[in-house]
């Protein structure tokens, strides 16, 4: 029976990400299978739940049934006024985008001092960005949150706009604008290059589930309908021409690529082996010892001075891949021990706690290495 848990846990996943695309059938057929494989409390209570209210949450929570509660902040039973998939939502959530509301600059928006480094300021985004995502938090005014908590974040992590927004005193102005919502809109000319949710994608590797498409702009945010896309590809033409218009930029780049290849001709030496460009023969540089490909002709055509330069930029070269897939592997380590805090998942974190690190153990030799030098 043990032998079967696994089974189980991996048709609950299933079961939670069907509920999320709003396919009850799927959902039931899984979880009956789960609740089969190994009877869980997980299980039961999504079966539970699902077969009273019809539908679940996101993230393998289900549902809160209205409560006097849930009416004194705003949400309404369903079947009074509202819709049957809409979703509630918590006091604690209610208060946290009146706080964000409230704020009167970046800094405060994040819950940092005007001397934060850039890791505190990560670590104050990753919190409330999963803290107020709309997939996430459904209080009235959070999607507007969820956008000031990105923009607040891709101002100060940028050190020009950092720095002149500290110079422009960073208060609000006393009569904010307010955004066709009924929200409230904080910008004062300091707005950021990339979208609420594409900052967020950065960091989480994609957003939460949604059955409803949200759209995010730099100034504004609002919930779009699947008509409203398709009305714009109808104005966009479907002729052949304009068609061909609208790829001539794109063939244009691939040409001059190809041109650019043709006249450009390669180095002499790879990380790699590349039977393409003949450079197969496998030689090491004498400081470092890092391996490295040449043709057949590379031992005439380089010596002394020429070898000396040649093997001191292919170490160059592999110390900077090294350090940038160390950098990736501790910030992918950061992100699921984060992730794995937040959500209380063992699993995420044994995978964090198991990755190799290999290039990080390589820089480490490295800088053995030049230390010793």
């Amino acid at each position: 029976m043990e032998s079967n848990r696994d089974e189980a846990e991996k048709c609950i996943k299933i079961a939670t990400t069907a509920l999320e695309a709003g396919d009850k059938e799927k959902a039931l057929k899984f979880l009956n299978k789960a609740d089969k494989l190994y009877p869980t409390e997980r299980a039961k209570a999504l079966l539970d739940a699902l077969t009273k209210n019809g539908s679940a949450a996101g993230n393998g929570a289900y549902r809160r049934r209205p409560t006097e509660h849930s009416q004194s902040t705003g949400a309404q039973p369903e079947g009074q006024g509202q819709e049957p998939e809409s979703k509630g939502f918590t006091k604690d959530q209610v208060e946290g985008v009146q706080r964000i509301k409230r704020c009167k600059d970046y800094y405060d928006v994040l819950g940092v001092g005007k001397d934060a480094s850039e890791d505190e300021l990560k670590k104050a985004y990753r919190k409330l960005a999963l803290k107020f995502h709309p997939d996430k938090n459904h209080a009235p005014g959070a999607t507007e949150a969820f956008k000031k908590i990105g923009n607040a974040y891709a101002v100060l992590s940028n050190v020009d706009k950092r720095r002149q927004y500290d110079l422009s005193g960073g208060e609000e102005p006393s009569s904010p604008t307010h955004s066709q919502g009924g929200g409230f809109d904080f910008h004062r000319g300091f707005e950021a290059d990339i979208t609420p949710e594409d900052l967020f994608n950065m960091f989480f590797g994609g957003g939460f589930p949604s059955s409803s498409p949200h759209t995010f702009t730099n100034g504004r945010s609002n919930y779009s309908q699947h008509t409203d896309g398709q009305e714009r590809t109808n104005d966009r033409g479907d002729g052949g021409f304009s068609m061909f218009i609208q790829l001539l930029p794109i063939l244009v780049l691939i040409l001059v690529s190809v041109l650019s290849q043709m006249m450009v001709s390669p180095p002499p030496y790879s990380l790699y082996s590349r039977p393409s460009t003949g450079q197969t023969i496998k030689r090491h540089t004498e400081n470092l010892h890092v391996d490295y490909y040449v043709t057949k002709d590379f031992k005439s055509e380089y010596k002394g001075s020429a070898l000396h330069q040649i093997e001191k930029n292919v170490e160059d070269d592999y110390v900077s891949n090294v350090r940038n897939n160390c950098w990736k592997e501790r910030q992918t380590k950061t992100d699921l021990l984060y992730a794995a805090k937040v959500y209380r998942d063992d699993r995420m974190r044994k995978k964090a706690e198991l990755m190799t690190m290999d290039n990080c153990k390589e820089l480490d030799r490295l800088n053995s290495l030049f230390r010793g030098g």
